[in-house]
């Protein structure tokens, strides 16, 4: 219930659709990959610096780690296809002899693979996730806003506590 009433504030809130749209796209990316890895890292820097909504961010890294673990396999054969490529074996072995190429273990199949997954879907996922705030706040929020659920939630004294927290 905690996650819907953070879903909710973050959609009725003033926050712009690319704030939100942005969380979105990064959860996926942090969601879809690896969690201990170094481009992880760069990524949380990013959402904690700049104006990215935390709420859609933690709830899309929650939905897309489940999904990572339907499309794992086939991330994984994405990787290995990158790295055992010939055209490319030049420039990974120069990148592998620098600290960088070893800190990012992009040697790992499953991290190359998802990365790559999750680079080629970003810009997808952040034009998506801005049509779809946009469209849901001119035409569901009102809607949204008389389902009993939704009224349960407001009225009850965790989301009364929580919106105290915000201001």
């Amino acid at each position: 219930m905690i996650v819907l009433a953070k879903l909710l504030k973050a959609l009725h809130s003033d926050a712009g659709p690319w704030s939100l749209a942005f969380g979105i796209m990064l959860g996926m990316i942090f969601g879809l990959t690896p969690l201990i890895k170094f481009h992880n890292l760069i990524i949380l820097f990013v959402v904690l610096v700049f104006r990215v909504n935390l709420s859609t961010f933690l709830l899309s890294w929650g939905v897309f780690s489940v999904i990572a673990l339907m499309l794992d396999p086939l991330m994984m054969n994405i990787g290995e296809a990158i790295l055992t490529s010939q055209s490319l074996q030049g420039s990974f072995t120069a990148f592998y002899n620098t600290g960088l190429g070893r800190i990012s273990q992009f040697y790992n199949t499953l991290t190359m693979g998802s990365l790559a997954v999750s680079l080629v879907l970003a810009p997808v996922v952040l034009l998506l996730s801005k049509v779809l705030v946009i469209k849901y706040r001119i035409h569901i929020m009102e809607w949204v806003d008389q389902w009993n659920i939704v009224q349960l939630i407001k009225g009850s004294k965790v989301y009364q506590i929580y919106q105290g927290m915000g201001e």
